[in-house]
């Protein structure tokens, strides 16, 4: 009976194009749609329903791996409808399980609003390209769809290490092999040391979540290979700052000064249901390391960036908080989505008070952000 069910929820799932199921004792099941939780018309779940919907999906070698750390992460493939990506974990002891509903179709480039100078950098041949934000915020969909821009257009060899793996690549123009942490190798650092003997050009680490591994993706980088990666940062001069404070303070400069060579770029992106209540869409901050944000980079002055970046247009470059503006005048977002996801509420709280009074003339920027987005993400 519990597959039954958990057939039906991950079907009704697909189909009322939410994100997330949430499974937990003494509630009944949950759905995020358009970032919003709504409750199933259906029974209060009990301890033996979590455990028996549990049961149904989640691999023998993640049970055993929940037995004994009380937690455990996996993907699996709902028929060809969809892919999930699954946390199960205890609390209060009883059995909780999350699924994130992760898309078939990988989006391209345009469709998810990726700023256009992203194409010409997915072509680089070397450097680092991080993407960065809040969990939810569609960083491995951004990432999907520049591995799938390569995998079309390139003739590389494309290696991801991804925990779990959730988009599934086909190999096209390139070659492209997924390694899963956990399955096909035991950590993120363990794979970055064995992916130099691989024959690489493309490297996607799922996350820089330590020291060994951000050395690792940084001399891979170093070594001339275009590598991907995320961080959980809100801004592109907070990502330099927080990569320099993972290391101790004598090899700080040694990291700032491979980073102002290495690194090619940050984007920043945070999801924001649309003002009418249907779908989402992508703010971004985009920084592309010039000569003088590598200088920045490489002299400590990390807080000198975000002027750099206001006067990289032409690059594409634009300041998370400028691009919510943009997506706020034009309506796409309510004026407390944008305050909620800004960097400085305060700013555009008066530029928003400015605008209702009628003293503030102008849209946005001369339209200048139209190429970098506002295109509507369903996830």
């Amino acid at each position: 009976m519990a597959t039954v069910n958990m057939d039906r929820l991950l079907h009704a799932c697909v189909t009322q194009d939410a994100s997330d199921i949430h499974l937990t004792v003494g509630r009944q099941p949950v759905f995020r749609i358009h970032g919003s939780l709504r409750s199933l018309e259906t029974k209060v779940l009990e301890p033996d329903d979590t455990v028996a919907l549990m049961k149904s999906i989640t691999p023998e070698r993640n049970q055993q791996e929940l037995a004994e750390t009380g937690t455990t992460d996996f993907g699996f493939a709902f028929g060809d409808m969809a892919r999930f990506r699954v946390s199960v974990f205890r609390q209060k002891g009883n059995m909780t399980v999350v699924l994130r509903l992760i898309p078939t179709k990988i989006m391209g480039l345009d469709e998810i609003g990726l700023p256009k100078i992203c194409a010409a950098l997915c072509r680089r041949p070397r450097g680092m390209f991080l993407v960065t934000g809040p969990t939810g915020s569609g960083k491995t969909t951004t990432l999907a769809a520049m591995v799938n821009y390569i995998n079309e257009n390139l003739d590389r060899h494309i290696v991801t290490i991804e925990e779990p793996i959730e988009y599934y690549h086909n190999h096209k123009k390139s070659i492209i092999n997924q390694r899963e942490v956990g399955l096909d190798v035991p950590s993120f650092s363990e794979a970055l040391r064995r992916v130099l003997r691989q024959d690489p050009d493309v490297i996607l680490v799922g996350e820089l979540r330590d020291l060994e591994t951000i050395e690792a993706a940084v001399r891979a980088a170093e070594t001339g290979h275009l590598v991907f990666s995320t961080l959980h940062t809100t801004s592109a001069s907070g990502t330099i700052t927080r990569i320099i404070d993972v290391f101790p303070p004598n090899q700080q400069e040694q990291i700032r000064t491979q980073l102002s060579t290495n690194l090619i770029a940050v984007l920043a992106q945070a999801l924001c249901p649309l003002a009418t209540g249907k779908g989402r869409v992508a703010a971004y901050e985009f920084m592309v390391v010039t000569p003088a944000i590598s200088n920045l980079i490489r002299e400590n002055k990390a807080y000198r960036i975000d002027s750099s970046i206001q006067t990289g247009k032409k690059l594409g470059m634009q300041l998370l908080d400028d691009h919510l503006w943009q997506l706020y005048d034009v309506g796409k977002i309510t004026a407390e989505e944008m305050l909620d996801k800004a960097r400085q509420p305060g700013a555009l709280q008066d530029k928003a008070k400015a605008k209702a009074a009628g003293s503030f003339r102008g849209r946005g920027k001369g339209g200048e952000g139209d190429e970098l987005g506002g295109a509507v993400l369903k996830t």
